[in-house]
């Protein structure tokens, strides 16, 4: 992770490539940007990944107002096709997760609003 110009980070491979932010990446990231240490970020992000999949699983929705909602979908049993034989099979029904970016982040997304300002380097 790189420090970056007008307040937006840089997550570049070696090669100095762009790539998917990790988890690792995310925590660093958000501790320099609050201040609060990596480990409490950590403690923070991982219960409330457990918080989220728990609540989702018994078939509640999580809604975090203008950035995210997570659901779940039930998906209804249906005949599929082998695309190697072509040969009909059952697919049963399943039940599914569903995250929706909210309207806040998909205005920023598509340029409709500015990106938060970051911060991208500890104080001193």
């Amino acid at each position: 992770m790189g420090g970056g110009n007008n307040g937006r980070l840089s997550f570049q491979s070696p090669q100095g490539e762009s790539h998917p932010v990790n988890k690792s990446e995310l925590i660093a990231a958000v501790s320099t940007h609050t201040g609060v240490d990596a480990k409490s970020v950590a403690t923070v992000l991982n219960g409330t990944e457990d918080v989220v999949t728990a609540t989702v699983k018994k078939g509640e929705k999580v809604l975090i107002t203008g950035f995210v909602s997570f659901d779940r979908v039930e998906r209804k049993a249906r005949t599929g096709r082998n695309p190697q034989t072509g040969e009909a099979i059952k697919v049963k029904a399943s039940k599914a997760p569903r995250v929706s970016a909210g309207a806040s982040f998909k205005k920023v997304v598509n340029g409709q609003a500015p990106a938060p300002k970051l911060v991208t380097k500890k104080a001193k």
